[in-house]
């Protein structure tokens, strides 16, 4: 009986540790989202800029650009997948993971092969444990972005999306991340970056004037300066979309194992007052019992 308390205690201990872990991983998360929100929030304004200043020039120009002309044909497509550099977050990385295969799937049976970016050390360890290989990754600092390795990115995407496919090239890129909804959810989204789709605005139900676009010195040039800028920003702001999923998601993670460990304490609580009772119970016993043996020797 002496042992089972030892082990219940032992257990409680433990339980009392990872509960001080947990909560206080739960906390640092919950300080760092209102950051995290706050950076995507500064960024929407910038990021919806350039999607509008991209689309106009595409729209109203009769230019054929290379990063807004639909190929022929679709030999190799880019996907860059944003996953989160440590643990403890749930489904977090396993979700995007999990999109990143259906996507794969989807492109190959459209006789498509895919070649990835990895961003973060989940998805590293994913793609390494599987033996497949990535054309580039990038490691560290996934829950606090920057722009330089959003630039690094974009860098990397543009020059292979430049190339033709003989040469190594790709023809189209697709990026996976978390989707920052609320604090209970993060959704994972798959977006076709490139090439830009351009959507055609619908006739006016009434008469409108629209403005007259003109380009200087002219429209392939702008495109050649705007579209990196529209590509390292889209880039940018689902990095931080995916920070400030990891951060809900690891709060709600910790959340839930903190209260995992405080039912543990409680029960193993009640079990080791349970044996304490059973072995104060079982110590009366042998006290009484001894005593009725003494009284019954003592009157013979």
């Amino acid at each position: 009986m002496g042992a089972q308390l030892r082990v219940y205690r032992q257990k409680i201990k433990s339980a009392k540790t990872t509960k001080k872990i947990t909560r206080a991983m739960e906390l640092i998360s919950a300080s760092r989202i209102y950051k995290a929100q706050q950076r995507v929030a500064a960024s929407a304004p910038y990021a919806r800029a350039v999607t509008r200043a991209v689309s106009a020039v595409a729209t109203y120009s009769n230019v054929d650009h290379p990063l807004t002309t639909e190929p022929s044909t679709i030999q190799r497509a880019a996907v860059i997948i944003f996953t989160s550099d440590r643990g403890l977050a749930g489904a977090f990385s396993s979700s995007v993971l999990k999109e990143a295969e259906q996507l794969e799937k989807l492109l190959v049976s459209q006789g498509k092969e895919v070649v990835y970016f990895l961003v973060g050390r989940k998805a590293v360890s994913y793609f390494n444990f599987r033996r497949r290989e990535a054309n580039q990754v990038w490691t560290g600092g996934t829950d606090l972005p920057t722009v330089e390795t959003a630039q690094a990115i974009a860098e990397s995407v543009l020059a292979a999306f430049k190339f033709d496919y003989s040469e190594g090239g790709v023809d189209e890129i697709h990026f996976i991340y978390n989707r920052f909804v609320s604090m209970i959810a993060q959704v994972p989204e798959v977006v076709r970056l490139l090439p830009l789709e351009v959507v055609e605005p619908e006739e006016p139900a009434t008469a409108e004037v629209f403005p007259l676009y003109e380009f200087e010195p002219d429209a392939t040039k702008v495109l050649d300066a705007l579209l990196p800028v529209y590509v390292e920003t889209r880039i940018f702001n689902a990095m931080l979309q995916s920070a400030a999923s990891e951060h809900a998601a690891r709060q709600k993670a910790m959340k839930s194992a903190t209260d995992n460990a405080e039912k543990l304490i409680n029960t193993y609580t009640r079990l080791s007052n349970s044996a304490r009772q059973a072995e104060i119970t079982q110590q009366i016993s042998e006290i009484v019992g001894g005593a009725d043996a003494l009284a019954t020797i003592s009157e013979d």
